[in-house]
């Protein structure tokens, strides 16, 4: 019997235009609420954002948001790991010292922050996945803990920037999506840690569990599902890791799947 189900945003749940069809939510929602099913995002969108997208929708979902760093819930905070100030700044430094072609989003509890020269193009792609954004002059005024650091490449080469990281992997949790996205957070720390720390909360197993993903961020998040769902849009590796295949993010795939899965 599935009693939660987690879903990625962007390139899974959301359409290439980063919305989902809202009338099909109407069903989906209605359904998981008859069945008595947990909702729950599972992003690197910032908490802020997920409940903006979903309005008046985002009361009782869970969402796992800013890279899975934090679980907000009815406009709480229930759980948090952060990067320490100085660890942050240090990783922070050495990418300005690698390159200065791509966006910076450092993130604390008080919202995302961005050099104030970054391009108009580059800011509008930021706003997308942030609600709350801030602009500094630079990074070393940010005083606080971080919750977690990403990168955005224009020029797709976050592949090769996450290995020229390599002396931060202990410290830090580093992944590259795609090819345009990486993000940072606290050791250990990712998708796959922090559901398992909501399904404690919700006294929920893997085995009730669904969930769906399309990247290389996701592919913790599919072992803690039987039920785990890969879209067709998805990398090879996270199809791989995943217990099924489904549709496109573009054909409304994870609430056609819900609805399917949740009314056999």
């Amino acid at each position: 019997m599935i009693k939660l189900v987690l879903t990625d945003m962007d390139g899974t749940f959301l359409s290439n235009s980063g919305d989902f069809n809202r009338e099909l939510y109407k069903d989906v929602k209605k359904i998981m609420k008859d069945k008595g099913v947990a909702f729950a995002p599972v992003t690197g969108k910032q908490c802020e954002r997920i409940e903006e997208l979903f309005g008046e929708d985002a009361k009782d979902i869970w969402i796992l948001g800013d890279s899975a760093t934090r679980i907000k819930h009815n406009g709480k905070f229930v759980y948090e790991s952060l990067l320490s100030n100085e660890l942050a700044l240090e990783i922070i430094r050495l990418l300005e010292e690698i390159s200065l072609n791509y966006t910076i989003i450092a993130c604390t509890r008080n919202g995302a922050y961005i050099k104030d020269s970054i391009a108009p193009e580059e800011a509008s792609i930021v706003r997308k996945s942030y609600a709350q954004v801030s602009k500094v002059s630079d990074f070393e005024e940010i005083t606080d803990d971080f919750v977690k650091i990403t990168i955005h490449d224009p020029l797709l080469k976050c592949f090769e920037i996450k290995e020229k990281l390599s002396s931060f992997f202990e410290s830090a949790y580093i992944v590259a999506s795609e090819a345009a996205w990486i993000d940072i957070a606290n050791a250990n720390v990712h998708k796959g840690t922090t559901v398992e720390h909501l399904q404690r909360i919700l006294n929920v197993t893997p085995e009730e569990t669904m969930a769906f993903g399309d990247g290389y961020n996701d592919i913790e998040l599919m072992s803690r599902s039987t039920y785990s769902f890969a879209v067709r849009n998805a990398v090879e590796e996270l199809k791989d890791a995943a217990n099924f295949i489904t549709r496109t993010n573009e054909e409304d795939a994870v609430m056609k799947t819900i609805i399917r899965m949740l009314t056999l």
